[in-house]
């Protein structure tokens, strides 16, 4: 004879209330089946790839945007280097230019500084070569000291045009080592003399006042 396991009734469990057994129920009834949860597995699996896929092609477009902005600014960069480098070539050009052109202008001017005291003075040559001449049928030497004077004259006047001017007569005069080349001394002809210049042997001149050539003097002692 077989027998059957009879099931326990509420008031055959000891000390489960209504209430316990109602909530595990509703537990049972609310864990998904095998098949839905693996459609809730796909399904987040589904929503993570299409957030990923999001994200990468955010990414790639953010950077394609930003390698955008760097050529622009790199190819900026280039043209504002490329125009400076052609700036500078064209200055140092223009600097050369003007380097050699001054170059050229010291030069000539250090070269040809005396042309217009020359162009003057060859007036002053004519008359003497004329006065070369004349005093040849000459015999009277009053003229032909006159005419040394003339040509003389012509002369310091032309200099004195240029800003040469003879120093004044330094006989009697202390020596001045600023304007006077002692040649020698001699015995002074008075003791007031003594320490001063006594004679000249040439004269000294100044050019705009600057001494040019000092004034070859004896000293008296």
């Amino acid at each position: 004879m077989i027998f059957k396991k009879r099931q326990k009734t509420m008031s055959d469990r000891p000390n489960v209330s209504a209430e316990a057994e109602t909530a595990a129920k509703a537990t049972d009834h609310a864990l998904p089946t095998e098949g839905q949860d693996e459609q809730m597995k796909d399904a987040l699996t589904a929503a993570s790839e299409a957030a990923a896929e999001h994200v990468t092609a955010d990414g790639n477009t953010e950077a394609r945007e930003d390698v955008a902005e760097l050529a622009a600014q790199l190819a900026a960069a280039k043209a504002d280097a490329a125009d400076l480098k052609d700036k500078w070539l064209r200055a140092n050009a223009e600097f050369d230019n003007y380097r050699k052109r001054t170059a050229k202008e010291k030069a000539d001017m250090l070269l040809f500084a005396g042309e217009n005291t020359v162009k003057n003075i060859l007036p002053v040559l004519d008359d003497m070569e004329r006065a070369i001449s004349n005093n040849v049928r000459v015999d009277d030497i009053a003229v032909v000291r006159e005419g040394f004077h003339l040509v003389h004259s012509k002369l310091l006047h032309i200099l004195g045009s240029q800003g040469v001017k003879p120093m004044a007569d330094a006989k009697g005069q202390p020596f001045d080592t600023d304007r006077h080349e002692a040649i020698t001394k001699a015995p002074a002809p008075s003791d007031d003399l003594k320490g001063k210049v006594i004679d000249v042997l040439e004269n000294g001149y100044t050019l705009h006042d600057k001494v040019i050539r000092y004034a070859k003097v004896v000293v008296g002692e």
